[in-house]
């Protein structure tokens, strides 16, 4: 039967005690959740429930995105059922190589909101790997002259596995001259020793083979073996003995090759060959053997290869030392690597947030990420910083985790995304540092109300626009995104009539296009205010208002139009009286028109198209006045016609005409000729005169014929002395027949008194007439007839009749010199054909107008009857009232502003013109086209 030999006491209380100790361990842990599973399960093998174990819902698995972080992860997590599953192979021995109790950190991660576990997985052995040595042959060289019981150190075998599944005992083959112990030797290794139990001859037998067997503790055991070559050489009887059994020695990591590390020294008692000593590795694995170089002869150990800390902190290797005998002795040098600052900390991100809403509150997470550092103590630690001036900040968490999260106020229109730099510094000397950066997006919300271009808009429109034509166009800009930057438009508010908006504009809500509905009528509208509002898509949405000023403008669409002189009714144009006497710059008459459209275009001037005499009579360019050129001539006559043309001064003009028939005469009767001669077939005024001549005769005469039969009866039955004092001096009656004429519209009412006096002892009539104003509603005339009582004051009753009704003639129609247009009021400024420059000329002109229209609605203006005119001036004056004239002050502007006259008419002056006491006449009917 092969002996075989077990281990050292001291590994047997080993594994005795490590179950217990172990969870005294694992106690001193910080508490988390913990598996236990053997290496080299199977791929998709469960390890555990994470999410019950940790409190996680199943239905959260998904949103919450639990996951593994790791370079490379051997578990993951399953996000249907939260079990913790294998993903790759598990060697315990890659993991943790020899080392005891091998626990594998997981972090696993969790979103929504962030949080990291710590899960420790415990790898437990199993019997994977027999033991082995590193050379399947060794050869000894033993002297002949061996005393029994001396010892040859032996090649350890190796086993990766630990615990009862590691090396166990050693077995050597069957022979007669060698036993195996097994040397407890320092750092846990357990080397085998073969022990002479006989002397060697070398004649008898000069070497032997032996087999040397390593078994573990497995069930089954696994076992390695090699073979043991022993040589019997001469007596050499002194072993070489080394200074110190062991050396430790340290070294930097990235020294240059070459660089000595420590020098072993052994002695040898003998003399010659078996004196001289060489050294040599022993059992050397690959990490040891491309690392240091060994002189052979002196015994220095130098770095061969590059050396780092981060690879393998310690080298344990053994020198043999021996003489020229053959006699060899070992002893063991440990080499400790120094850290130095080599390796710059790296920052990983885990997770990072897509989208930062522009109000999150400071402290929200937005980022989780780990620092690396391979160094140790100071060179390994890490601290970390932003680098920008940014509205984020670090916070550390455990393990080297850190959150980046908000610390300030965020604002997408200014900033919409963030490049956050992190530097990671260590604290090594001199420190290394890295930076890593990562995007941060800042999401929208709907914070900023839509902002107009403009503060106000004023829009000109011309009138008589298409229907439907784009007349301007308003603009809001958002600085939001997608809805809550969309500006959709609106009207919310108008001075129009609520029920008529729509009628007149609209806008696009889209693209804010102002419409017009309708054509515009600058005479019916001249301006409207709208008010406009913007309004985004947010929730909840925003809005702003924005003032439009519309302002119609204005064509030239209507004529002027005629209001003095007019026609009759029946379409008979009536005529003025022009004294004989009269002087140059005498006012014979005005030609009053009127234009509906502003400005230019109701800029009005008066042309003589046609005139009987063209040097007679002057036509004032802009005030229509007619005046006398030249005094009467013999030769000139009596009944003169003039053809007025009225024009605008729109683009093209347009235009009216109007007749003006005037008679030279002192009074009525010497007109009266003129009036009865018959016209020609182009002057109905002319035959209305006539007819009127003659119905106001035969009216005379019935009604004296009636009054002297009525006084003729009266006093046949009585002789009262108030009868026959009807024949005295003075009135004896008074009688007020009305004589209706009627009007068409556009006439200007009158009413006339006829007065008749007798005398008993003449036959000499006198017939007056008076005018009377009446209300505008009621167009008739009135005619009264008074006799005289007695011939012989025939003459007293004429002349007090003359005193009271033939006032001399008032001139308040005129224009006083500050009426008139012109610069400063000069009369002949008007005459220049040129707009008024300043706005006290363009009042001027605007006073003429209306006083034009309203003096002949006077009742104490001279149209009544004058000396010698016998009345008829009075039936042939107009009467114009202000009801029946259309205010068209607004209707003229100012040169260079967007204002309208809106004063009343300037006052009249009572200074009578050159020319005297004229008397004139005025027709009051509109004339027909």
């Amino acid at each position: 039967m092969e002996p075989s030999v077990k281990l050292g006491s001291r590994t047997q209380w080993r594994q005795v005690l490590f179950p217990f100790l172990l969870p005294l361990f694992c106690a001193g842990l910080s508490e988390q959740v913990r598996y236990s599973i053997p290496e080299e399960m199977a791929m998709g093998s469960v390890v555990g429930n994470l999410a019950e174990d940790l409190g996680v819902p199943v239905r959260d698995l998904l949103t919450r995105n639990l996951r593994v972080i790791a370079e490379k992860p051997c578990l993951t997590v399953n996000p249907e059922n939260g079990n913790i599953v294998v993903s790759d192979r598990i060697d315990r021995e890659l993991l943790c190589f020899q080392s005891p109790l091998c626990v594998l950190p997981l972090e696993i991660v969790a979103e929504n909101p962030l949080n990291v576990f710590h899960v420790s997985v415990v790898i437990e052995d199993i019997n994977d790997n027999p033991p082995h040595f590193l050379q399947n042959s060794i050869v000894l060289q033993i002297n002949e002259f061996a005393i029994p019981g001396t010892r040859f150190g032996l090649e350890s075998a190796i086993d990766e596995d630990v615990g009862p599944h590691s090396l166990q005992s050693y077995q050597l083959s069957l022979n007669e001259h060698f036993s195996l112990v097994v040397k407890d030797k320092a750092e846990g290794k357990d080397a085998p020793e073969l022990v002479l139990e006989k002397p060697l001859d070398r004649e008898k037998q000069s070497s032997q083979l032996l087999v040397l067997t390593a078994m573990d503790g497995g069930e089954p055991a696994l076992t390695g073996t090699a073979q043991i070559q022993i040589e019997v050489t001469d007596a050499n009887d002194n072993p070489p003995v080394f200074s110190q059994n062991m050396y430790k020695a340290s070294l930097r990591e990235n020294m240059p090759s070459g660089t000595s590390v420590l020098k072993v020294m052994a002695t040898d008692q003998d003399e010659g060959v078996n004196a001289e000593v060489t050294y040599s590795f022993k059992s050397l694995g690959d990490d040891i053997r491309y690392k240091f170089i060994l002189d052979h002869q002196n015994g220095e150990i130098r770095s061969e290869g590059p050396i780092d800390f981060e690879t393998k902190r310690t080298y344990t290797m053994s020198v043999e030392a021996k003489d020229g005998g053959g006699m060899a002795t070992e002893c063991k040098v440990i080499i400790e690597i120094l850290d130095e600052n080599d390796n710059a900390p790296e920052v990983v991100f885990t997770s990072v947030s897509n989208s930062i809403p522009e109000d999150a509150e400071p402290g929200t997470v937005v980022a989780l990420f780990k620092t690396y550092d391979k160094d140790s103590e100071e060179n390994g630690r890490v601290t970390c910083f932003v680098r920008e001036s940014v509205p984020f900040r670090i916070e550390s968490s455990a393990n080297n985790y850190y959150k980046l999260v908000t610390d300030g106020v965020l604002d997408r229109e200014q900033t919409p995304a963030y490049n956050v730099s992190i530097i990671a510094t260590d604290r090594g000397k001199p420190p290394l540092s890295s930076s890593t950066s990562v995007t941060l997006q800042v999401g929208d919300i709907n914070d900023n109300t839509p902002v107009f271009l403009r503060t106000s808009y004023l829009i000109q429109v011309a009138e008589n626009n298409p229907p439907g034509a784009s007349i301007a166009q308003v603009s809001a800009f958002d600085p939001d995104l997608g809805s809550n930057g969309h500006v959709s438009y609106s009207i919310i508010a108008s001075d129009l009539e609520p029920q008529s908006l729509w009628s007149y504009v609209t806008v696009n809500a889209q693209s804010g296009v102002v419409f017009a509905q309708r054509a515009f009528d600058h005479e019916q509208l001249r301006s409207f205010q709208l008010t406009l509002q913007a309004r985004d898509q947010g929730s909840p949405p925003l809005s702003a208002n924005v003032s439009v000023h519309v302002l119609v403008g204005d064509r030239n669409d209507n004529a002027p139009r005629v209001l003095y002189p007019a026609l009759e009714p029946d379409g008979s144009a009536l005529f003025d009286m022009v004294p004989r006497a009269a002087e140059p710059g005498y006012l014979v008459t005005k030609v009053v028109a009127v234009d509906a459209d502003s400005g230019h275009n109701a800029w009005l001037s008066y042309h003589v198209l046609q005139a009987s005499d063209p040097g007679l009579f002057s036509l004032g360019l802009r005030t229509g006045e007619v005046r006398t050129a030249r005094a009467l001539g013999d030769r000139d006559a009596a009944r003169q016609r003039l053809l007025v043309a009225v024009r605008d001064g729109g683009q093209p003009p347009l235009s009216a005409t109007a007749t003006l028939h005037l008679i030279f005469a002192d009074s009525l009767q010497e007109a009266l000729p003129d009036v009865s001669e018959d016209p020609l077939p182009s002057d109905p005024q002319s035959e209305l005169q006539f007819y009127l001549v003659v119905a106001l005769a035969l009216i005379s005469v019935i009604f004296l014929f009636v009054v002297i039969l009525a006084l003729a009866l009266r006093l046949r039955h009585s002789h009262s002395p108030a009868v026959s004092g009807c024949f005295q001096s003075g009135l004896c009656c008074k009688t007020r027949p009305e004589v209706s004429l009627n009007y068409g519209e556009g006439t200007l009412p009158y009413s006339y008194n006829l007065y008749v006096a007798s005398n008993c002892q003449k036959t000499s009539h006198f017939l007056t007439l008076t005018p009377e104003m009446v209300p505008p509603q009621d167009l008739s005339m009135e005619a009264s007839v008074e006799v005289s009582a007695t011939e012989e004051n025939n003459k007293t009753v004429s002349d007090s009749l003359a005193s009271t009704h033939q006032a001399p003639p008032n001139t308040d129609w005129r224009f006083s010199q500050a009426q008139r247009p012109g610069t400063s009021g000069s009369q002949n400024g008007d005459e220049t054909g040129t707009w008024p420059n300043n706005q006290f000329d363009t009042e001027m002109l605007q006073a003429m107008i209306l006083a034009s229209a309203s003096e002949a609605a006077d009742g104490s203006s001279t149209l009544g009857g004058g000396a010698g005119t016998m009345g008829l001036s009075a039936r042939y004056g107009p009467q114009f009232t202000l009801q029946h004239v259309p205010d068209y002050r607004q209707n003229v502007y100012i040169p260079g502003s967007n204002a309208t006259l809106t004063n009343a008419a300037g006052k009249r002056d009572g200074k009578a013109p050159a020319g005297g006491n004229g008397n004139k006449k005025k027709s009051g009917k509109k004339e027909k086209k």
